[in-house]
């Protein structure tokens, strides 16, 4: 059993490592504060210094960035 949900977690991790790959090709900002904000652990505020943009843009491209990754997500497990 544990086998099984470790593969499925790996299976997990590549198809958002591939989905962020392609936001990074469509919005690479969206993809950064991503990678600030999910891998990173960093705040609005922290992420917002760090890209020297607002961190009301922070917010706004954050709330952007997760819907597309879970638009994009569902869309490769449905092709599965």
């Amino acid at each position: 059993e544990s086998v099984i949900v470790s593969k499925q977690r790996t299976a997990d991790v590549v198809a958002l490592d591939e989905a962020l790959i392609k936001l990074a090709e469509v919005d690479p900002q969206q993809a950064r504060i991503v990678e600030l904000r999910f891998f990173g652990g960093l705040t609005v505020e922290q992420a917002a210094d760090i890209l020297s943009i607002s961190p009301a843009t922070v917010k706004r491209n954050w709330n952007v960035a997760k819907a597309w990754l879970a638009r994009e997500l569902e869309r490769n497990q449905s092709d599965v």
